[in-house]
């Protein structure tokens, strides 16, 4: 397994007009109207940036969100032109609304801890009583986010949304369709490889007037999945699900005392754990593509990621 990882970038592309640095993903303007999006191999948990990179996380992200952003380019556009490199998107620049579209169809992560503390409402939509963890809501639930540059992302209800003028209304009832027909498509094509894709979330902009699909989607970092085979039996039973997304992850900072609260330390991650998170990104590419992953093609180093997307870039000048 290789033992370099992307974790840190600082190219300088012609026409560059910007660079940010989000927690997983660093982002490089270029002129008015086009993004590079390198998904590096950093690992964030509870908003957190974790110590160590983990190998070829960046490439399995950015290339399961092409896959999936040009599967569901018939229900609504989205923002991505080319994949010049295993860890380089490149696509249109949109004016993003501060809001992540989740949605949840069975009752896993937050929505489990929010409703195991004795709340009904998240978000503004009431969940049954009687329910236990891991259990699939009758209809699937968007339960919106706050985007925070730094810090947590928060809780907001549609009305909340509407009331602050975050969205306008027609472009969140627009955001509300593609996100349960991109929920759909998804829950689909994970059923034939025999996930269950649980909950996920996807965020929008708007380009020339209309409602684009931005960054990733459908990725273990922005969706949890479980496996089909044994997910009736281990609920009847009681038991933990077997799933592939990077829950995992926050269980073990949770098993550590961390959960990204102040006073808090980030517990060190042995060369064994952040080889076992690697093969867990690994294995979900894997299932969730049906294919073997080619560690090879994604062992590229900055040097021939800078070129080759300065190639790209020439090319479509």
């Amino acid at each position: 397994m290789s033992t370099d990882t992307l974790t840190n970038t600082s190219f300088q592309f012609k026409n560059q007009t910007g660079v940010y640095h989000g927690k997983v993903r660093d982002v490089y303007s270029i002129g008015n109207d086009l993004l590079v999006m390198v998904a590096s191999d950093r690992i964030s948990a509870f908003d957190v940036i974790l110590p160590k990179g983990i190998p070829y996380k960046g490439a399995i992200l950015n290339q399961i969100a092409a896959r999936f952003l040009k599967a569901t380019e018939d229900i609504c556009p989205n923002w991505l032109m080319a994949t010049p490199a295993p860890n380089v998107a490149v696509g249109m620049r949109c004016e993003p609304f501060r809001v992540e579209m989740v949605i949840r169809g069975y009752l896993t992560g937050h929505a489990w801890r929010t409703y195991r503390s004795g709340e009904r409402m998240i978000c503004g939509v009431e969940m049954p009583e009687g329910m236990r963890e891991h259990d699939k809501f009758l209809q699937p639930i968007i339960t919106p986010a706050t985007k925070a540059d730094e810090g947590h992302d928060e809780d907001i209800s549609r009305e909340d949304i509407l009331d602050q003028n975050m969205v306008p209304k027609d472009a969140y009832e627009t955001m509300e369709r593609y996100t349960r027909a991109l929920f759909a498509r998804g829950t689909e094509m994970a059923a034939a490889k025999g996930l269950i894709l649980v909950d996920t979330k996807y965020e929008f902009g708007m380009l020339n007037g209309k409602v684009i699909l931005m960054d990733e989607i459908h990725t273990p970092d922005s969706s949890r999945y479980f496996y089909a085979d044994g997910y009736a039996e281990r609920q009847k039973n009681g038991e933990a699900q077997k799933q592939l997304s990077k829950e995992f992850v926050r269980e073990w900072l949770i098993e550590n005392n961390f959960q990204g609260k102040e006073g808090q330390t980030v517990p060190a991650m042995s060369t064994e754990w952040v080889k076992t998170i690697s093969e867990r990104y690994i294995e979900l590419y894997e299932r969730i593509i049906g294919e073997k992953f080619d560690k090879a093609a994604a062992e590229i180093t900055p040097k021939k990621l800078n070129l080759d997307t300065r190639a790209y870039l020439d090319s479509i000048a």
